[in-house]
């Protein structure tokens, strides 16, 4: 199997100033899309000769059937432009020089400095990078003028650019402020980590901040191997920083795999064996009785209830606001039609946290 591959750019289909989105034809006339970003290799133009990576198809993995720019060979010749002295991917050939707000030189360094608390922030945590939409709009149908932060993590995608949500939630002013942390680019702010992420979106007068990896979470169908594993020690370290951790649990009735069937297997073992303090976990109202007292009984059985605290919310505002708005309400493959206790959970979560 081929890892990179030389083609050329047919067409640029969508340019911003953080990614393209190309069609691109292969030496072996394969037609296909590709994604560039310009931060790693400088824009790209019709009938420029580039390599591209390719393994992410081969492999038939989840990138949405993208290819990736790995350098353009017309024009190789790329300038280190941004301001920092901070290295994100570091060590690799594709490293780049950010700004992070912590470091000397960063208008926000003295106010993160001065900042040495949440102050009781409500901080949502999503386990799933397409649960930001619901939690966003969850906050916003409650409070139109808060001020929402988004902290992307690196555990799945690392560079935002390829996240069209958060470019709608952007454009729908449901999300106000990005942050990207640790290898994670391509934020309004970058920080090294995410708690001093945390720190600066308290610092920059949030009202909520929702944190959840990137797109792309990846599980191996075992106990510990899932990159949402993070979500234990984030719940510690939102405690820790003095805020309060609200905690949005993956739920399924439509997954056709058992270890995720009511309460996801990743979401209990979080909850009882990750993380060290406690967590407001929010599960969503059902007009579905059965369906409400099979999570109960789970709840119940996994000792959710004894290490945590639980409360049960109605998330259906932020649903008909996200239709409203024409933001697609999707995860894995399915809508908020298949599997609407998926998407209520985030919402509800989001919908008590700016209410209490």
């Amino acid at each position: 199997m081929q890892r990179f591959v030389t083609a050329y750019v047919k067409r640029v289909l969508r340019e911003t100033n953080q990614v393209q989105e190309l069609e691109v034809a292969t030496e072996e006339g394969e037609v296909a899309k590709a994604i560039c970003y310009p931060d790693l290799t400088g824009f790209v133009h019709e009938g420029d000769t580039i390599i591209l990576n390719i393994v992410a198809v081969e492999l038939g993995l989840g990138t949405g059937g993208y290819h990736f720019v790995v350098a353009n060979l017309t024009r190789p010749e790329q300038e280190a432009t941004k301001a920092g002295h901070i290295i994100k991917l570091r060590y690799t050939p594709l490293q780049l020089n950010v700004m992070t707000a912590e470091e000397e030189g960063s208008p926000l360094r003295d106010a993160i400095l001065r900042t040495e608390s949440l102050d009781k922030l409500p901080v949502i945590l999503c386990p799933l990078h397409s649960f930001i939409a619901p939690a966003a709009a969850g906050v916003k149908v409650v409070k139109s003028k808060a001020k929402v932060v988004y902290i992307m993590t690196d555990s799945s995608a690392l560079p935002l650019a390829f996240s069209k949500l958060v470019t709608s939630l952007k454009l729908a002013e449901l999300v106000d402020v990005t942050i990207t942390c640790g290898q994670a680019f391509g934020g309004d702010i970058e920080c090294v980590n995410a708690y001093t992420a945390l720190l600066c979106a308290k610092a920059i007068e949030a009202d909520v901040a929702i944190i959840a990896s990137g797109p792309g979470h990846l599980g191996t169908a075992s106990t510990l191997g899932f990159t949402g594993v993070e979500m234990g020690w984030l719940i510690d370290a939102v405690n820790d920083l003095g805020g309060r951790a609200i905690f949005a649990p993956r739920i399924s009735f439509a997954d056709p795999r058992a270890r995720h069937r009511g309460i996801s297997h990743h979401t209990i073992t979080v909850l009882t064996r990750l993380c060290h303090t406690k967590a407001t976990v929010v599960f969503p109202l059902m007009e579905d009785e059965k369906a409400q007292l099979i999570l109960n009984e789970q709840i119940n059985q996994s000792t959710i209830s004894k290490k945590h605290d639980v409360v049960w919310w109605d998330g259906s505002k932020a649903i008909n606001l996200l239709k409203e708005l024409g933001i697609p309400i999707e995860s894995m493959g399915r809508r908020y039609e298949d599997d609407p206790v998926l998407f209520l959970a985030p919402a509800a979560a989001a919908m008590w946290a700016i209410s209490h």
